[in-house]
């Protein structure tokens, strides 16, 4: 803990799922809990005197009083007062992994950010164009677009937005959304066929019945045709079957 911090009262909590009603924390070094700090140089033993000035065994006299440490309902206030304790605490091998403290301000940070995103992934798209609006339903939702209305098309994404505020707006700054939309075009007109429980991508013009792709197993059939379309050998595909959409 840095000389120079302001004191504040701090506030501990228990990172397991389930908080015990009362959980005690390793106060000492012994052979059956080893507590140490390395400071760079040698392992230092971990001791909490409550009148001791140090966390340090080789800091504190022998005229040491221990205390127990004890989590109660998950949680353990330290008040600035009793300096010693917080910064046993922070020094702590457990501090990160079975306890940690709660920074109000980084959290309330946190929180402030996952807001704006948010608000900024449900200002646009409710501000989406209709045809950028069904290319998302194709892509995000896979919705049979054909089938619904524009208000619930809206309705969906805008829920989407609302859960998945980071990918939304990634998808929407991805230049291969377009691409994905039109993939999904292709099937809807049935252009294309999806065989062999959706394994495999097939041609399904009346003069070509060929399969095109394979796709690899627990990949996406629109992505992974749509980066075969941009290869050399797909763009020709791409020209063709978009000739046959128009």
């Amino acid at each position: 803990m840095k000389a120079n911090a302001t004191p504040t009262d701090k506030i501990y909590v228990l990172k397991s799922k389930s908080k015990p009603l009362s959980f005690m924390l390793a106060s000492r070094n012994s052979s059956r809990y080893p507590l140490f700090y390395f400071d760079g140089k040698t392992n230092r033993a971990l001791r909490y005197a409550r009148n001791q000035k140090s966390p340090f065994e080789d800091e504190q006299d022998g005229n040491f009083i221990l205390e127990p440490i004890v989590f109660t309902d998950g949680a353990l206030s330290v008040p600035q007062n009793n300096p010693v304790l917080q910064e046993f605490l922070s020094l702590h091998p457990d501090n990160g992994n079975v306890f940690e403290e709660v920074n109000i301000e980084k959290d309330a940070t946190s929180e402030v950010d996952r807001l704006s995103n948010e608000l900024d992934a449900q200002i646009t798209a409710r501000d989406l164009s209709l045809d950028m609006l069904e290319s998302v339903a194709r892509v995000l939702l896979g919705s049979k677009i054909d089938r619904m209305s524009t208000s619930e098309l809206k309705r969906d994404v805008l829920v989407y937005a609302k859960k998945n505020p980071i990918t939304f707006l990634e998808m929407l700054n991805d230049p291969m959304l377009q691409l994905q939309n039109t993939c999904a075009k292709f099937f809807e007109n049935d252009l294309l066929r999806l065989k062999n429980k959706g394994r495999d991508i097939y041609f399904n013009l009346p003069q070509n019945k060929k399969k095109l792709l394979t796709v690899p197993y627990g990949e996406d059939s629109n992505y992974i045709l749509a980066s075969y379309l941009q290869t050399d050998e797909g763009i020709e595909v791409l020209r063709l079957l978009e000739n046959k959409l128009q």
